[in-house]
Parts: C-alpha cells; sequence; structure tokens
C-alpha cells in the first residue's frame, strides 16, 4: 500500500481537497455497472430486443427491467413495447439525449484515464 500525504499540508486524508476529484462529475446514471453494459451495447447498435439485452448482460428480467426503467426516466432510452402474437416483444433504442450523454460519459472517462501516472 502507498502511504499519500498532501505536500501543501501535511495532511494525509485528503479531507482538504481544493480541487474536486475528477470522477466527481461523471454521470452516476451511467456509470452503475449494469447501465453502463447497456448503453455500451445500444450505442452501436440502431436497437436491441430485451431478451439480446438480457443474454448480453446476463441480468435477470428484474434487474434489466429496472435499469432500462431508471435509464427511460431519465429520458438516456426509449422502450417500444409490441405484442408479436401473443407474447409480448419490447425494443430499446438509445435516444439523441442518452447517445450525446454517453458519448460525454466516455469523453470525460478517457480524459480521466489518460490522465493516470504511468
Amino acid at each position: 500500500m502507498v502511504d499519500v500525504q498532501d505536500e501543501r499540508t501535511g495532511s494525509r486524508d485528503g479531507a482538504d481537497r481544493t480541487e474536486p476529484h475528477p470522477l466527481s462529475n461523471i454521470d452516476q446514471l451511467i456509470h452503475a455497472p449494469a447501465r453502463l453494459m447497456l448503453l455500451t451495447y445500444l450505442y452501436v447498435v440502431e436497437s436491441a430486443d430485451f431478451v439480446f439485452l438480457k443474454r448480453m448482460t446476463g441480468l435477470s428480467w428484474g434487474n434489466l427491467s429496472t435499469h432500462l426503467s431508471k435509464l427511460e426516466e431519465a429520458g438516456y432510452v426509449a422502450l417500444d413495447k409490441e405484442f408479436r402474437g401473443k407474447k409480448p416483444h419490447t425494443m430499446v433504442s438509445l435516444t439523441e439525449h442518452g447517445r450525446t450523454a454517453f458519448s460525454e460519459y466516455r469523453s470525460r472517462m478517457q480524459e480521466i484515464l489518460d490522465g493516470l501516472p504511468g
């Protein structure tokens, strides 16, 4: 483990940091692992159905539904629900707002990672 000490104050806990941590302004809705997986898949396709997303992410039906609902509430995804025969079929697509938010998230994370020493 590395011991880190603030050269200006001698503090070892970082409590008196004057700059916010680079991750503090990351979109937390996107940053959650399950939602990040979903948006990553949706970013590269026009749309995907619920079954495909479940298979690709390994999420349960309930978790997938919950995360998609949060993304839908934020305006990041659009859900198109229909019936095929007697079975429900849900298509999910990234909205323009969601595409922009994900692109900004990617750029910000890249800046953070590029700024790491080593």
